[in-house]
């Protein structure tokens, strides 16, 4: 039981009071106390009645409530409401724009209880004639079920590999098991969970599955060697393969591969595909490539269909590391809404081996974030200067950079004066409004952002949220070439929610000489990890070590952000 688990259930909760035209009192204290226990780092799941009131925000009855939920992992209250509501109107707060009320409208005014219905009522305009809807925002309901319908079935980067991991370790008992597919491969979205087990008994492994608990088998898409079904808490598929010890590693190589990538011919006039198959057993993956008479590539990036291009260029060897990051450049903390301090975070940093921690706090547009105005931004650096000092007393060759994470307002300025711009180390330059302009517009306004003396990185250009929002429409080319003219550093924003900008675009951004930053956009300590999921996604568009920002050591860092 995590604190999100319990959060969610919170926010889940407020909202569906709020649907069924519930007490405002205690609406407002369980969104209250949501919004509250965000910013909570100790185990909540370990805290007592008397200990959670004493918490901000948290009186007894949600603390009761907590401790329930805690306990038997369900919230009477919830469940209740949960009843009452058909789960297509839950869905329905999936669609980006609609809140409690339009929802409500649309149930009650409509009779809408399914997306399929919202979907009917919305072609056939009878949503824009509800008061307070209109075109417009009927046109927005169509797109996002448009986008929804896409990601149907498909679970992010960072839920696929811990539901793999997961499955990995219940299948050890078995032998030999390996992770395959879309999982080994990295992709950003995965709609099949697949490994493979190493048996001469594919009937023990189908028997062995079937009593474990949590997984739901699905008899007629399943077959004596192949188990296909699915995790509990997820409709993504899965895949459970069996191949004797002579047959496991070229499989695990042809399986790990796209179509497109194993139909590759070689000098030798074999296809990848031909010369794994006639490998011999135990050949390495190496050894398949070599036979083809194709460089070898590393599993991210057998998706790419430009990867034998990019190797007629650069090694293998060259691609991005996690060992090779010395710092990270865009994370928050307390100041702004993050969960733990600038200390803590700067701690774990240097306690992962880097060298420097870049704080970009939120700026002072987004008030809902805690954004710092100019005198927080003062005081911020106070401490940071503090901090810095006791670094170097302590003899430890590390720093906390002076950051922000500026706001690109409409029309493409940033939300700072010069003087206040001027003050900081670096400017991560990012949008969070207004996300619904044209492509021309939405174009022109990071261009001005980009021409921006002071802006240093170029934050999550296009704003996406994966399997949940969009990112708006950009002229990409047009784009890297601009931070290419103004020495501005693109992000590559680590977070699993995020991978932006979409690693399709990296090879064109070295091409024009544009540095990549990994950066987690961490708003606590173990946040910072998500760079792993960078390093994923960078690996995956090619990305080397050359061109990547954060592998500067502090004293090149340091140098780099002074000229």
């Amino acid at each position: 039981m995590t604190n999100s688990d319990i959060i969610d259930s919170l926010e889940l909760t407020a909202r569906l009071m709020e649907l069924h035209n519930g007490d405002p009192f205690r609406i407002k204290a369980f969104s209250g106390a949501a919004f509250s226990l965000e910013k909570i780092t100790d185990d909540l799941s370990e805290q007592s009645v008397a200990d959670l009131i004493k918490l901000p925000g948290i009186g007894k009855t949600v603390a009761t409530k907590v401790r329930e939920f805690v306990d038997t992992g369900h919230l009477t209250e919830l469940d209740e409401l949960l009843a009452q509501t058909p789960p297509g109107v839950l869905d329905m707060f999936r669609i980006k724009g609609l809140g409690v009320k339009k929802v409500k409208t649309l149930w009650h005014e409509l009779g809408i209880e399914t997306l399929r219905d919202l979907r009917q009522a919305s072609e056939t305009g009878r949503v824009a004639a509800i008061k307070g809807f209109g075109e417009k925002i009927q046109q927005n309901i169509l797109d996002n079920l448009d986008f929804l319908e896409s990601q149907s079935g498909k679970i992010r980067m960072d839920k696929a590999d811990r539901l793999a991991s997961q499955l990995r370790d219940e299948l050890a008992p078995l032998g030999r098991v390996a992770v395959s597919g879309q999982v080994r491969r990295r992709s950003i979205e995965v709609d099949t969970v697949e490994l493979l087990v190493e048996s001469d008994d594919p009937l023990a492994v189908q028997t062995y599955l079937n009593v474990q608990p949590g997984l739901s088998q699905d008899v007629p898409a399943s077959s004596p060697f192949t188990w296909r079904g699915h995790a509990e808490g997820t409709d993504v598929q899965v895949v459970i393969v069996t191949y004797p010890a002579a047959q496991f590693d070229q499989q695990l190589f042809v399986r790990s591969a796209t179509e497109a990538h194993l139909a590759e011919t070689g000098p030798t006039g074999k296809t990848l595909l031909q010369s794994a198959v006639n490998a011999s057993a135990g050949s390495t993956e190496e050894t398949i490539y070599a036979q083809a008479g194709l460089p070898f590539v590393v599993p991210e990036m057998r998706e790419n269909e430009q990867a034998f291009v990019w190797s007629q260029r650069h090694r293998a060897d060259e691609l991005i590391a996690w060992d090779d990051l010395k710092g990270t450049l865009h994370n928050h903390s307390t100041w702004s809404d993050g969960k733990h301090t600038l200390r803590q975070m700067a701690d774990y940093a240097l306690e992962l081996g880097l060298q420097y921690f870049g704080i970009a706090d939120h700026s002072q547009t987004a008030s809902y974030a805690g954004g710092l105005t100019p005198d927080r931004v003062a005081q911020q650096h106070v401490e940071i200067d503090a901090i810095n000092e006791a670094y170097k007393a302590a003899g430890a060759n590390f720093r906390i950079l002076k950051g922000i994470e500026s706001d690109i307002l409409g029309d493409g300025s940033l939300d700072y004066t010069d003087e206040v711009l001027a003050s900081f180390d670096y400017v991560v330059a990012s949008v969070h409004q207004t996300l619904n302009m044209t492509q021309e517009k939405a174009t022109a306004r990071l261009l001005r952002a980009i021409e921006n003396p002071y802006t240093t990185i170029l934050g999550h250009p296009t704003g996406r949220l994966l399997l949940a929002r969009e990112g708006y429409p950009l002229d990409f080319r047009a784009i890297i070439d601009a931070c290419a003219a103004n020495r501005v550093v693109i992000e590559i924003n680590a977070s699993p929610y995020r991978l932006d900008i979409d690693w399709h675009w990296i090879d064109y951004a070295m091409s024009r000489g544009v540095l990549l930053s990994i950066n987690p956009d961490a708003h606590e300590m173990r946040g910072l990890l998500d760079m792993h999921y960078g390093i994923y996604a960078a690996r995956k568009g090619g990305l080397i070590r050359s061109m990547t920002f954060n592998v500067l050591s502090l004293e090149e860092i340091t140098q780099y952000l002074a000229k």
